[in-house]
């Protein structure tokens, strides 16, 4: 592929016509269907597709799911007129076939959209963000600006005012990628670095967990190891709704559960449809409450010797006395938590733990009785419990009780974190070069950062390291964020917390002074931009695709693209180069390739590391190549031998009390209602469901989930989704009936940071006393403020959690009435 850089990209009459009346809305989806290869209910293997197409090429879904779902495209008339799944390899894991979801096999209608960005677009002068009122541009002109700008910003504030917003719109690309490396924060790292982030809202609670407790971002055993396993628990994980492809846990998890007959249990506040699919029971507990809930097991693994002593003394610090740090204070073990010896002098007996968590105690001793019954079992832990304000000791104890259990560096165990896969590596050497600017805060504080960056120092999540990579304690920043590169992103609005708030601090553009946004959907978060630009859609360029889940099988995928760009539209690249071209470091930038040499060359130097890897022209042929790496066994080395194979922990063992977090607990001037612990232990935060005892304005708690229709909002405005997949609010019926609401009612969920409008299902599938509405829908708010979309983050509350700095977006107090 040879990129024309600056030219315009046109759609001919006749190529518009063809794909203009295919996507102009779902009436005309319907009356197509028959020609245009809706998913069908064969396999992949057995479905020819189009016997008329003009082509077939490979691409992939790129978006953050955990998958990555090849897929064929079949071209005709210039158009991507069928899209088929995977039809390479069979039902046997480790060659399996990858089919995708609905959400990948409905990607014409993203490619076709009417939402998509046409031309380059200016906020009008004298207008604010989020006002919507545009002008369409030259990109000569847009490029020209943005340029200008950012020169400017750069000699008065330095590349530290600069911020790479959160990005996964974009993830599996290599060159296109939007949330590591990629050719946008190759650029910004070519003129003098920019301010990154740490963590994510995916996983920014555990990220942190397992950083103080494991030494680093350490994923669990691979879910085909379930052969070795003799119980099998999802705690807050619900691969039935998030890893809904052959890519991910939905294809083999199933069938693993089918061949072993491993016992399974999912725990988790809600009836969820991985509870319905794959579980042998259901451990129920209020949000916010894991920790409790495994004091409680604990308690009882303890008092009947159910737990695994010798390897906590072994390869663990601070379950006992004797393995505390030195300068720990007496009886602050996690057994003298436990057992009631601790500070707070309270025994943690499974009644203490039922009168929390709301499970009822005998389950809860059933559950730690089959726990320390069933060794090895394999806990693989969610991301669902660390997205609460305590979130850290919510994954933390999850952690803490996979160690008690003995599980870790075992097969059939695990690390009691996420599901680990065997993945191919890519070496990119478009990504190699290091981002000149050390410092970085959370993901999540951006805002603080526009507002008072240069006040911002450790104690708010400001991180830096020195020249050998260790950690300064107390760094702060030097000036506050003033322009913001968003890429494949609606991070600004629709994923991030409290929308009303978020919104009025980017109108002033006093503050943040640039914000420059491309996608190819005109999504929430780009209406509060002042340079909108159109990108391309991954039909519409080559890459190299990223890994994806896949348990002991790693593939690799070479997309190819398939149609020229719609509209105005171009490729990341192409727009960076030209940037670069104004900036007087295109050479620099492209090192005279271009987007197919880098995928090519990223093919080659990844060969070396994958014995067997095909090249470049040879894997775009295949479209994917799978190779069966075995099972992934986490901290197998560790548990062989600690001594040669110590965690990156201060202790090289397991911390289950925590130095670090205990002088964080001592030195940091922490927000009220804001608490750090170095134990794993259950801490009562703000709008959780002791503040819902007594707050009679907003006395339901409310979480989210991942839903299926959406892979957070991309896909959020696919027609075929949407009617298959309705928004909706679950209410359980103990609180719906004294509120009069009925299942299919709309109602208004609100509270003081705003309001939302959906469809009620009433349901005892959600725990009393909660609420669950599915994160991603799109902001759409009537002209009295009101979300006509049902989206959560009018709800949400901007409040990082006090250890990670993370999002807590399932920690929220609000109410329900009929509309």
């Amino acid at each position: 592929m040879t990129i024309e850089v600056g030219a315009d990209r046109k759609v001919s009459r006749r190529s518009f016509m063809k794909w203009s009346g295919i996507a102009g809305g779902s009436a005309a989806l319907v009356a197509t269907t028959a020609h245009l290869g809706m998913p069908g209910i064969g396999t992949a293997a057995n479905s020819d597709g189009m016997l008329d197409a003009e082509q077939t090429v490979w691409s992939a879904c790129l978006v953050n799911c955990g998958a990555r779902c090849p897929l064929r495209f079949q071209v005709k008339d210039g158009t991507v007129a069928r899209v088929l799944p995977d039809n390479t390899g069979g039902d046997e894991i480790g060659n399996h076939r990858i089919p995708a979801c609905p959400r990948g096999r409905s990607i014409r209608q993203r490619i076709y959209s009417p939402d998509r960005i046409k031309k380059p677009l200016k906020r009008k002068p004298g207008t604010k963000r989020g006002d919507e009122q545009w002008e369409e541009i030259s990109w000569e002109q847009a490029l020209d600006e943005i340029a200008e700008k950012y020169q400017q910003l750069l000699a008065d504030y330095g590349p530290e005012s600069q911020f790479y917003a959160y990005a996964t719109g974009v993830i599996a690309g290599t060159v296109s990628g939007s949330y590591y490396g990629g050719a946008l924060q190759r650029l910004l790292k070519k003129m003098g670095g920019f301010l990154s982030y740490y963590g994510d809202y995916s996983t920014g609670g555990i990220t942190e967990a397992m950083r103080v407790t494991l030494g680093g971002y350490i994923d669990s055993n691979s879910t085909d190891d379930l052969v070795n396993s003799k119980l099998y628990v999802l705690w807050g994980h619900s691969p039935m709704e998030t890893k809904m492809c052959g890519g991910s846990e939905a294809f083999y998890a199933q069938k693993l559960i089918r061949d072993t007959n491993v016992r399974t249990i999912v725990v988790d506040p809600r009836h969820s449809d991985s509870v319905q699919l794959m579980a042998d029971e259901h451990v129920a507990l209020k949000p916010g409450t894991d920790a409790a809930l495994i004091a409680g097991i604990a308690h009882v693994l303890i008092s009947e010797d159910l737990h695994e002593q010798e390897f906590l003394d072994e390869y663990c610090v601070g379950f006992d006395e004797s393995t505390l740090p030195e300068g720990a204070p007496e009886n602050s073990s996690y057994r003298a938590y436990v057992m009631g010896d601790g500070p707070d002098g309270i025994e943690k007996t499974p009644e203490w733990a039922s009168s929390v968590t709301g499970t009822p105690v005998d389950t809860i001793v059933k559950f730690a009785r089959e726990l320390g019954n069933n060794k090895p079992s394999m806990i693989h832990q969610g991301w669902g419990a660390q997205r609460c304000a305590n979130g850290e000791n919510q994954s933390r104890a999850i952690i803490t009780l996979n160690a008690m259990l003995g599980n870790v560096g075992l097969p059939g165990g695990g690390a009691g974190t996420y599901p680990g896969s065997s993945a191919v590596t890519i070496n990119s050497a478009f990504d190699a070069d290091p981002n000149p600017v050390t410092k970085k805060i959370s993901h999540f504080t951006w805002p603080d950062a526009i507002d008072h960056g240069a006040e911002m120092k450790g104690e708010d999540g400001v991180r830096d390291w020195d020249e050998d990579g260790n950690p300064i304690w107390d760094p702060q920043l030097e000036v506050p964020i003033k322009a913001i590169w968003a890429y494949g992103s609606n991070t600004l609005i629709n994923q991030h917390s409290d929308i009303n708030g978020t919104k009025e601090l980017l109108r002033d553009d006093s503050k943040c002074e640039l914000i420059v946004l491309c996608d190819n959907q005109m999504t929430s978060s780009a209406k509060f931009a002042d340079y909108v630009l159109p990108g391309t859609s991954n039909a519409e360029e080559g890459d190299v695709v990223q890994q994806g889940l896949a348990a002991n099988m790693g593939y690799s995928i070479v997309a190819t693209k398939a149609i020229d760009p719609l509209y105005e539209s171009k490729t990341i690249y192409e727009i960076c180069t030209e940037l670069a071209r104004r900036l007087g470091i295109e050479e620099e930038f492209t090192e005279g390739k271009t987007q197919e040499d880098w995928a090519r060359q990223i093919i080659e130097d990844s060969r070396e590391a994958n014995p067997g890897m095909p090249g470049y022209d040879e894997l775009q042929e295949m479209g994917v190549w799978k190779v069966d790496n075995g099972a992934r066994v986490a901290l197998r080395e560790f548990r062989e031998d600690p001594e040669a194979n110590p965690l990156d922990t201060p202790s090289g063992k397991i911390e289950i009390y925590s130095a670090e977090v205990a002088r964080k607990a001592e030195e940091w001037n922490l927000p009220d209602g804001d608490v750090v612990t170095a134990l794993p232990e259950q801490i009562n935060t703000w709008e959780d469901f002791e503040a819902a005892k007594t707050n009679s304005n907003f006395p339901l708690q409310m979480i989210s989930y991942h839903f299926k229709g959406r892979t957070h909002s991309s896909y959020g405005n696919v027609p075929w989704l949407k009617q298959a997949h309705r928004q909706v609010i679950w209410i359980n019926p103990v609180d719906a009936k004294p509120r009069g609401i009925e299942n299919g009612d709309e109602v208004i969920v609100y509270n003081g940071r705003g309001q939302t409008k959906v469809e009620a299902k009433v349901t005892p599938r959600i725990f009393p006393g909660v609420t669950t509405l599915p994160e991603g829908a799109w902001y759409n708010p009537d002209k009295d403020g009101v979300d006509q979309g049902g989206g959560p983050n009018v709800l949400t509350k901007y409040h990082p959690t006090a250890l990670a700095k993370s999002n807590p977006q399932y920690t929220n107090l609000v109410e329900v009435k009929k509309a």
